[in-house]
């Protein structure tokens, strides 16, 4: 009997796809790469046409040895390796690294880890893609350029133990540009006004809201203005002017992709990227069921297309007539939402394997974050092949004088896809009851004003899920990369995560000012969705990899020989600070560590005192009015305190402003 050998990445999918398969197939896992470039050197041989110099990964020995000795004993060989260019690349190493050049091997994929998906790849075996390979082969090599020939000069510059990377320098960056952005921000004085009225034979008030006048919309930008407005309304009746009926529609969600999903498990389930990714990964490789088995829950969690094969679209169907019955289902033409930028559209968007294994169901058989995850994305999927939800609309123009107010409600008629998926729907009801009986007949009467003082507010800083939007949004990595790359940044304290907001740390703004005056190709935005576009060139058969390599190589070196050569220059010096060593007398001298800024004596080794470092702003405690600092949390986010303290608490997120006086003083 002929025997078959099947090599996976994961040891977790081994046991769930030798069930399917039975015994005359061996299955085995290679976890993850076999082989990869030293991490000694750069690995990328510049001189000989950019040739990578691949070993075999520290640790790997026995798993490759076991491989080989399963290999003598196949006929045919298997390699199942995920389904994208990593997967590929991993492929293609396995064939160097067990010497398969004169075996029969055939490169397998599924995206789901299922009977039918598992058995149905064995009738289409292919060849090794080699431009998924190179594509791989040219992202690994440039990361590797960027990180090898940067990182020296960060340790040089700040401290041992920093990196920089092609991806995850430009994610700091654009943490850093929106951080600057709010502290740059000048908030905008704004008002609003409503109008708090009766209606005949109604008992509870209608609120209309100022729109403007006859000729279009006015915004109220001060008190004054309010006043102005409040005084020209004052005894003006107010009268129904028109009254509008409509509908709207709120669409189906697409089904996720890795980084929508991403977004929506931070914001519904709290989760990281890093988790989410985590316990995808797992529903995908498979879960012990209750009374099933090990079964693969979801299709593969790494894909940028909203794609839907026709197998999971005729089952979720004929799911959705059975349970809510055929209104709720679709219309057939509604199609997925089309996008300029290339996907990986080889993969479908994440959704369950099987759309009959309801989570309740399930409940029993999974951790709890595991089946919030699996409740997840089962109902984004079902909602995604429903029907949209359907309201009734009514907007009301009220006239006083030549003023305008406007009044608008909606109330849900059908349900639809918010039947099962209405986490964001948040729809105010407040004056639907009054907004049936108004017509241009309605007699309204004034009550009084309701006058509300605003002011405008700086971006939001970035959380995880914003951050994974940008990226995407900018066309900066891939999938793969988005968690990986915000792992990184916070394991290097370039940034720090307090309320799921993402803050800047002192080391971050050191690190990013460096690579935006020495590397600014590098973090330029632009520049790095480019170099995707060329990769995903790469993919396509369309570009030569050791061309994209070889264009992008020299511009670095010259770059990294040029930035060497100033900072040679500019010598990190101590500079003194105004404080005396309690121990020796010294001038302390500021110092930095990897946590930023601190007092030191210079004589050390005889003198070891240390001390935090406080830097002085300039202006006084309104409490005390001792010296004002900026100071850092335990997690280091920056905020401004009082030097008195423990004596003064005085602390505050913003930047304090000088008293009038003092700047009036300092300008004279």
């Amino acid at each position: 009997m002929a025997k078959n050998l099947v090599i996976v990445e994961s040891p977790a999918k081994v046991k769930t796809i030798k069930k399917f398969l039975g015994a005359n197939y061996e299955v085995m896992a290679s976890n993850g790469h076999v082989r990869d470039l030293p991490k000694s050197r750069l690995g990328v041989d510049v001189e000989h046409d950019y040739e990578p110099q691949y070993i075999t990964i520290r640790g790997k020995g026995d798993i490759l040895a076991a491989l080989r000795k399963e290999v003598k004993k196949a006929d045919k060989i298997f390699l199942a390796t995920d389904p994208d260019r990593e997967g590929e690349a991993i492929s293609w190493h396995l064939i160097a690294a067990l010497k398969l050049e004169n075996k029969k091997v055939y490169r397998i994929t599924f995206n789901e880890i299922t009977k039918n998906a598992v058995k149905e790849s064995f009738k289409h075996p292919r060849e090794i893609n080699l431009a998924l390979v190179d594509a791989q082969q040219a992202r690994r090599c440039l990361d590797r350029m960027v990180g090898y020939r940067i990182s020296p000069l960060l340790w040089a510059k700040v401290k041992r133990g920093l990196s920089a990377g092609r991806v995850q320098s430009v994610a700091l960056r654009i943490i850093s540009d929106r951080e600057e952005e709010i502290n740059a921000f000048v908030p905008e004085e704004y008002w609003s006004l409503d109008a708090v009225l009766s209606v005949q034979g109604e008992r509870r008030p209608l609120i209309a809201k100022f729109y403007g006048d006859k000729n279009g919309k006015i915004d109220i930008h001060s008190a004054e203005e309010m006043q102005k407005i409040t005084k020209t309304l004052k005894g003006v009746p107010f009268e129904v002017d028109e009254v509008k009926k409509g509908e709207r529609l709120k669409k189906a969600p697409m089904p996720f992709t890795t980084s929508t999903l991403q977004q929506e498990a931070s914001k519904v389930l709290n989760f990281s990227t890093a988790k989410t990714m985590r316990l995808a990964q797992q529903l995908y490789e498979g879960v012990d069921i209750k009374d099933i088995g090990t079964i693969g829950l979801i299709t593969y969690l790494r894909t940028d297309s909203t794609r839907v094969s026709k197998e999971a679209e005729r089952m979720a169907y004929d799911f959705i007539e059975a349970q809510y019955g055929s209104a709720y289902n679709r219309k057939e033409d509604a199609g997925e939402k089309k996008t300029d930028r290339k996907i990986q559209d080889a993969h479908e968007a994440i959704r369950p394997t099987d759309i009959s294994r309801v989570p309740v169901l399930l409940k029993d058989s999974l951790p709890r974050d595991l089946f919030r995850l699996y409740q997840l994305i089962w109902k984004r999927f079902v909602a995604s092949r429903m029907a949209p939800a359907r309201y009734e609309t009514t907007s009301v123009r009220i006239a006083a004088g030549d003023y305008r107010f406007h009044v608008s409600a909606s109330k849900l008629v059908f349900d639809g896809c918010l039947s099962v998926y209405a986490h964001d729907e948040e729809e105010k009801e407040e004056n639907n009851m009054l907004m049936k009986s108004l017509d241009r007949s309605s007699k309204l009467a004034f009550l009084n004003f309701e006058e509300k003082q605003h002011f405008t507010q700086p971006p939001a800083h970035y959380t995880e899920a914003t951050l994974v939007r940008a990226l995407e949004e900018l066309g900066i990595g891939r999938p793969s990369t988005y968690a990986p790359t915000i792992t990184t940044i916070l394991a290097r304290r370039y940034i720090v995560k307090e309320n799921k907001n993402l803050y800047v740390t002192e080391l971050g703004e050191v690190v990013n000012h460096m690579m935006k005056d020495a590397f600014p190709t590098i973090v330029d935005v632009n520049f790095t969705a480019n170099m995707e576009m060329l990769l995903d060139g790469i993919e396509e058969g369309n570009v030569n990899w050791k061309t994209v390599v070889s264009n992008f190589y020299p511009d670095l070196d010259e770059a990294v020989k040029q930035a060497e050569q100033e900072l040679s220059e500019v010598e990190i010096a101590d500079e003194e600070a105004d404080e005396d060593c309690e121990f020796c007398g010294r001038r302390m001298v500021i110092k930095y560590g990897p946590h930023g800024k601190f007092l030191a004596c210079p004589g050390f080794p005889e003198c070891r005192n240390t001390k935090p470092y406080f830097e002085k702003i300039g202006v006084p405690c309104p409490k005390c009015g001792k010296d004002l600092a900026i100071k850092r949390t335990r997690k280091g986010r920056k905020y401004y305190g009082c030097l008195g303290y423990p004596d003064c608490d005085y602390m505050s997120w913003q930047k304090p402003e000088a008293p009038a006086e003092k700047v009036k003083n300092e300008a004279s």
